[in-house]
């Protein structure tokens, strides 16, 4: 009686045993699992965190807003030229930009046209230059992309005229890359028969300047009653 009692007691002493073991090892793959979890949530957080900054910080600011009215008074605005700047933040590859615009009877999506439709190193006096290409070295150069954009028939382009890059960031054409301090034109040929809007006094205009990453530059202007000037400032 007494060695069956002892041989009880082993059996149970044994069983607990072997329910502690399992209870530690369950313990230990809950707790594998809780760090590696922790551990894809520390990841994941740390890279919305960056990519949140890189958003709020980055983007494109719109300075100014030119248009360009061939036969003012009488007309209206056929060219437009957005000047643009990069926010304190990451560069800006413009080549991904997308600018869109509406004057509220049409809206159109621009993308940019490639370096074929990039001025660099422009020397000029003013808005006109820009619109001309009167005077400076690179007259003759503006000229062309305006006849280029303006014969643009298979898609809604935007081109680039390079006004400051001081570290040369802007010289790779194909992925032209503002970074802070820069200074860039958008060129829109209006009446180029892809985009096909052109801009009538009293016209409430609105738009963005949308880069991949980052904060958009916004368009926001009506026209002046009437356009007094071939030059008009806008915005």
């Amino acid at each position: 009686m007494i060695d069956f009692l002892k041989s009880k007691k082993g059996a149970i002493g044994i069983g607990t045993l072997i329910i502690f073991i399992a209870m530690v090892l369950v313990a230990a793959v809950a707790a594998a699992v809780i760090i590696n979890t922790a551990s894809n949530l520390q990841h994941k957080a740390s890279r919305i965190g960056q990519e949140s900054t890189k958003q709020v910080a980055s983007g494109l600011q719109v300075l100014n807003v030119y248009g360009y009215a061939p036969n003012a008074p009488n007309g209206n605005v056929e060219k437009l030229l957005i000047i643009i700047t990069p926010n304190v933040g990451d560069e800006v590859d413009l080549s991904q930009v997308i600018v869109t615009l509406s004057n509220g009877k049409k809206k159109v999506s621009l993308v940019y046209g490639g370096g074929n439709y990039t001025v660099y190193n422009v020397t000029y006096n003013g808005a006109t230059d820009l619109f001309n290409g009167d005077g400076g070295a690179s007259g003759s150069d503006i000229q062309k992309l305006w006849n280029d954009l303006n014969n643009s028939n298979d898609k809604a382009i935007f081109g680039l005229i390079i006004l400051h890059d001081d570290d040369s960031s802007l010289s790779n054409l194909d992925h032209p890359t503002a970074n802070f301090g820069d200074k860039v034109a958008i060129a829109i040929a209006l009446d180029s028969a892809s985009v096909n809007m052109s801009i009538a006094p009293r016209d409430k205009v609105s738009g963005e300047v949308i880069p991949e990453y980052g904060a958009p530059g916004i368009i926001d202007f009506k026209a002046p009653s009437t356009f007094t000037t071939k030059v008009v400032m806008l915005q």
